[in-house]
C-alpha cells in the first residue's frame, strides 16, 4: 500500500486562539493512521505554537512552513530562513502559484529556496501549475495544483490529474511523490488518491475545519 500525504496549508489564516481550539478539536490519533503522513502548514506566527502543541498533545502530524528565504540567516530584514524553520518543522511549501502571482517569484528564485530548503534538511513540497513546469533539482515530493481550480470549488478532474502526475514523474526521475491540490473536500479526495499515481492531497480552504480535515484524512 502506498504512503499518502494529506497537506494542509493554513494560508494567511488564524489567529494563536483559533489554532489552539483547531488543535483541541483535532482528534486525529482516533482515526488509528499508519499509512499517512499528516502535514499541517500554519502561518509563520504560529509555527512555534503549533509545534509546541502538536508535541505536547502527541499528535500524529507533522509540521510545514508555507514558504521559506532564498537567503541563508544574515541582514535580510523580514525574511524566514531555513535554520529557523527547522527548529519548528521538517516539510516546506515552495512555489505555490498565489506566491508565483502576488510576490512575482520566478523559477531563479524557487530554485534558491529548494536550495536553503535542503541544506537544512528541510523536505520541499513543490507547486506547479502543469505538467511543464520547472521543477529545481532535488525536489522529491510535487503538488499539482491548477490555478483555476484554487479556492473555486471547480477541482481538476482525477483522470486529468493522473494524467498530468505520470507526465511529471516520467519526466523527472526525482519525483517521488505527486499531490493534487485545488478545491479538494472531504467528498472528493478519495476520487484522486485511489489513482495510481497520485500521492495525496494538498488541502486549502478545507483544513481551515478541523472536523472537514479530520474527514478528508479518514477518506482518503
Amino acid at each position: 500500500m502506498k504512503k499518502l500525504f494529506i497537506v494542509g496549508n493554513w494560508k494567511s489564516n488564524k489567529t494563536a486562539l483559533e489554532a489552539k481550539n483547531w488543535l483541541d478539536a483535532f482528534k486525529v490519533n482516533d482515526l488509528g493512521i499508519t499509512d499517512k503522513e499528516i502535514i499541517i502548514c500554519p502561518p509563520f506566527t504560529l509555527l512555534s505554537s503549533i509545534s509546541l502543541e502538536v508535541r505536547s498533545q502527541k499528535l500524529e502530524a507533522r509540521i510545514g512552513a508555507q514558504d521559506i528565504s532564498p537567503f541563508d540567516e544574515g541582514a535580510y530584514t523580514g525574511e524566514i530562513n531555513g535554520k529557523q524553520i527547522k527548529e519548528f518543522g521538517d516539510y516546506v511549501l515552495i512555489g505555490h502559484s498565489e506566491r508565483r502571482q502576488y510576490l512575482k517569484e520566478d523559477d531563479e528564485i524557487l530554485n534558491r529556496k529548494v536550495i536553503m530548503a535542503i541544506k537544512y534538511n528541510l523536505i520541499p513540497i513543490f507547486c506547479v501549475q502543469e505538467r511543464n513546469t520547472v521543477i529545481p533539482s532535488g525536489v522529491r515530493i510535487v503538488a499539482y495544483e491548477p490555478i483555476w481550480a484554487i479556492g473555486t470549488g471547480n477541482p481538476d478532474t482525477p483522470d486529468n490529474a493522473e494524467q498530468v502526475a505520470t507526465a511529471i514523474k516520467s519526466s523527472n526521475k526525482e519525483i517521488t511523490h505527486i499531490l493534487y491540490g485545488g478545491s479538494i473536500t472531504s467528498a472528493n479526495t478519495n476520487s484522486f488518491t485511489k489513482m495510481s499515481q497520485i500521492d495525496g492531497v494538498l488541502v486549502g480552504g478545507a483544513s481551515l475545519d478541523s472536523t472537514e480535515f479530520l474527514k478528508i484524512i479518514n477518506n482518503a
